[in-house]
């Protein structure tokens, strides 16, 4: 198949454009709903209508809940995926308008979810339809459009439940998260550690007589700590992940520069204790751990095990890795570690390379914006990574599926009040998925 010409790109542009009333609508037909991971009924109910209404040549659920969609019956299976769960609001003193009713202006649209990431299953639906009415499927590629869920508990759990046991294994997926215009190749991975300490509980008026579990934890903290912020001198008793950065240390510091050093952080503190008047005989806490390129689970519990505190400790402290099995909203419970690896598509692949002359072609070699994000999106280069974590981590990160990265929205908007996206990203993006498949089968 030949890369498109210029009047089949100006029909996918108009197309998308006429288009946006009904992507509009969609979009705030699905945010009226609250859907909180594990409550994402109704969000999944309003998006299968919606494929069922444009003719979607399959369009189900499955049994974890998650929304898929099929156009064409081509040879490569081309997936866009969109998690359809958002976070709660918040204080709601803190938002200006019904975060659930939502507004729409002539360049906005405001609600919970819309940029995180309801834009994006709605600029992907529409996408499919364009592909349809412009004849743009055949022998060569499908589509299939996933509206995934309980993201934002556990992101990747609903791809590892698609790839292992909905047997459905795409070759390259699209994941339209928001990217503020621009095209994203990669993020860092994380995990969710937990240490325990163990202590020996006594009056509090003898303190002496016990072994605080507290006190021992406020000694690994301040370790915890050091490996956050020291650097990764020989001298350093405890070297800094930035040491990931060195090519000294690690032989993908190049990637590593490109995503960011890892870090870590203590997110939660919990403890055991007979009562406010004696010591305390467990002490445990969360770790927030974000990881870069290079590093693993394995590499990650290691270096808790091995700092100096941990070690002094012995036997008292247990170092372990969370597992998420909360049940869908269909009462399915699929276990999974809480390990979300780093992932990165090298920008020479064919799946980025595609992705970046689709875009080109369309519109250029600069992110677009409106006037009110045009400024702060010029800034950035066309192709970057994303800060938050995404599916990715399964798609690629677990199951060796290329992702590359094109949403509408702003990562800035994801999870925080006054929730809002803009209407020409919606046409954007629908118009680059629109476009995507033939740029991408050109090289096959």
């Amino acid at each position: 198949m030949s890369i498109l010409e210029q009047k089949d790109l100006e029909s996918i542009k108009k197309a998308a454009k006429e288009y946006l009333p009904d992507m509009t609508s969609f979009l705030r037909a699905i945010v009226k709903n609250p859907g909180e991971s594990r409550t994402e009924k109704e969000h999944a109910e309003t998006i299968l209508a919606e494929m069922k209404k444009l003719g979607f040549d399959q369009a189900e659920l499955d049994p974890q809940g998650n929304v898929i969609g099929y156009m064409g019956s081509g040879e490569k299976l081309i997936a866009f995926d969109s998690h359809i769960d958002t976070v709660g609001v918040g204080n709601r003193d803190n938002w200006i308008f019904d975060p659930y009713e939502g507004y729409e202006n002539d360049e906005e649209i405001g609600g919970r979810g819309v940029s995180d990431q309801l834009g994006g299953i709605v600029s992907s639906v529409y996408a499919a339809k364009i592909m349809k009415d412009l004849n743009l499927l055949n022998e060569k590629y499908k589509v299939m459009v996933v509206g995934s869920v309980q993201e934002e508990d556990c992101e990747g759990n609903n791809w590892e439940y698609i790839c292992k046991e909905d047997k459905v294994v795409p070759d390259l997926v699209i994941s339209t998260e928001p990217t503020d215009g621009g095209i994203c190749r990669g993020q860092r991975g994380r995990m969710e550690i937990r240490v325990d300490v163990k202590g020996v509980s006594c009056h509090g008026s003898a303190p002496e007589r016990g072994d605080n579990a507290i006190y021992k934890m406020a000694d690994i903290i301040q370790d915890i700590r050091a490996l956050n912020n020291n650097g990764y001198d020989e001298s350093t008793d405890i070297r800094g992940l930035s040491r990931m950065l060195d090519p000294k240390y690690n032989k993908e510091w190049e990637e590593a520069r490109f995503l960011g050093r890892g870090s870590v952080t203590v997110s939660q503190i919990f403890f055991s204790s007979p009562s406010r008047c004696a010591v305390a005989d467990a002490c445990a806490i969360s770790l927030d751990r974000r990881m870069t390129a290079g590093e693993t689970w394995q590499s990650c519990i290691e270096e808790i095990k091995n700092l100096p505190a941990v070690q002094r400790y012995g036997e008292d402290v247990k170092v372990s890795m969370y597992t998420y099995d909360a049940p869908s909203y269909t009462g399915l419970s699929y276990p999974t570690d809480c390990y979300f690896p780093t992932w990165v598509l090298p920008e020479q692949h064919p799946v980025c390379q595609a992705a970046v002359k689709a875009y080109e072609a369309l519109y250029g070699d600069k992110r677009l914006g409106t006037a009110s994000t045009i400024q702060e999106r010029e800034k950035r280069p066309l192709v970057d990574k994303w800060t938050f974590s995404t599916n990715g981590v399964s798609i690629m990160g677990r199951n060796n599926i290329p992702v590359i990265g094109f949403g509408p929205g702003a990562e800035a908007q994801a999870h925080a009040p006054n929730e809002i996206t803009w209407k020409q990203d919606l046409v954007v993006c629908a118009s680059f998925y629109a476009a995507y498949g033939s740029y991408y089968c050109n090289n096959l």
